[in-house]
């Protein structure tokens, strides 16, 4: 109903996982039918482990794995979000994956939700450690910037703190930040001019209950339950224009 309005769709994995073997499979459904549709896909897993175990995770999301003389392909997401808590034993095998496979990730540095504060706000020398963490996201994407000028290695940002989000744009002038808190979260359009990089881009903003549950919302009543599709293709138009009027 929505992919000829929008570039990207962003399943979460844990919503799948609760209903085990059959709820992967559904995952992996979607997948392929947001693709077929020319949707890029963004898994959100927020993966993260060292060594062998998250070779293991860019492998299934975004590489291949070999089996004798066939190399298979798992989930087959364009990026997945990732979390650094492990540091660049986490991180690099995403990396190493996202250059060989023309793919990209997400690195949590300030997200949306209220307790975020307790470690990311934390102060270290003086800075706050979603900074420090900006600053690792410029470093392990300096290898794989494209011809764009945009890393494959991005940032998620939550669009309920635009001040930080403000800083951390300019922090990381080469990093996609992805925006979720739109909608549902409390966060407003007019916040998220400061996650756009001067030539507009830069930034992709999410909303997930806002669109999926729009029929929920009075605005959109009018089409009733039994049309929720429409529903939220209208929630997905005034979206945009609100997003762009912030631009």
């Amino acid at each position: 109903a929505v992919c000829d309005l929008i570039p990207a769709v962003k399943p979460q994995v844990a919503m799948y996982e609760q209903f085990g073997v059959p709820g992967i499979a559904a995952f992996a459904r979607t997948i392929e039918y947001c693709k077929s549709k020319g949707l890029v896909v963004i898994g959100d897993v927020k993966r993260g482990d060292i060594g062998s175990t998250s070779a293991a995770y860019a492998a299934a999301h975004i590489g291949t794995v070999k089996i004798g003389s066939m190399m298979l392909r798992g989930f087959h997401e364009d990026f997945v979000t990732v979390n650094p808590y492990l540091g660049t034993d986490g991180v690099k095998p995403f990396v190493d994956v996202c250059r060989e496979q023309q793919k990209g990730i997400f690195v949590l540095v300030k997200t949306s939700n209220p307790s975020s504060g307790e470690f990311q706000d934390q102060q270290i020398d003086g800075r706050p450690l979603y900074e420090l963490v900006a600053d690792k996201v410029n470093f392990w994407g300096e290898d794989c910037v494209g011809e764009s000028g945009y890393s494959a290695v991005g940032a998620v940002v939550g669009a309920t703190y635009p001040q930080m989000g403000k800083v951390l744009r300019a922090k990381m002038p080469k990093a996609y930040i992805l925006v979720p808190g739109y909608g549902a979260q409390g966060g407003k359009a007019s916040d998220r001019a400061c996650y756009f990089n001067k030539d507009g881009l830069g930034a992709i903003v999410n909303s997930s209950r806002g669109i999926i549950a729009a029929y929920k919302n009075a605005k959109y009543a009018k089409f009733g339950k039994e049309y929720f599709a429409d529903a939220f293709r209208q929630a997905v138009i005034d979206m945009i224009a609100d997003i762009n009027a912030a631009r």
